[in-house]
């Protein structure tokens, strides 16, 4: 299972792998705070794209368009997240204030359907 998870919530048994998918280190977080596993920095928006959405809710949709199209183009970022997944839960840490609309919300829905895709080709 793979879902989402703010960096400033505390960690929890349940989350299994941590995976840190931000561009940049969050703000006022010290490494044994966050507790991830592993920072997948090459599987976050670009910084153009981050730069770009800058948050705001009316390009949300071009957003994950955009986002996705970087993902297609780069499935040696993802890949090992899907591949952890196989083998038990899979948290996605991300920073950003807004829980809906950012980057971590897209990669799990990518990443589920790509899982989904497995599970019917097996």
């Amino acid at each position: 299972m793979i879902r989402v998870k703010r960096t400033y919530d505390g960690p929890s048994r349940t989350d299994g792998r941590r995976v840190l998918v931000e561009r940049l280190w969050p703000r006022g977080m010290k490494k044994a705070s966050l507790a991830a596993d592993v920072w997948s920095k090459d599987v976050a928006p670009s910084t153009q794209l981050r730069k770009w959405f800058g948050h705001r809710q009316e390009r949300w949709r071009e957003f994950r368009r955009r986002y996705r199209a970087e993902l297609d183009a780069n499935p040696a970022a993802w890949k090992p997240i899907l591949e952890a997944a196989t083998r038990g839960n899979v948290t996605l840490l991300y920073s950003a204030r807004d829980t809906v609309h950012n980057g971590a919300v897209v990669l799990c829905e990518y990443l589920g359907e790509r899982t989904k895709r497995r599970s019917r080709s097996a």
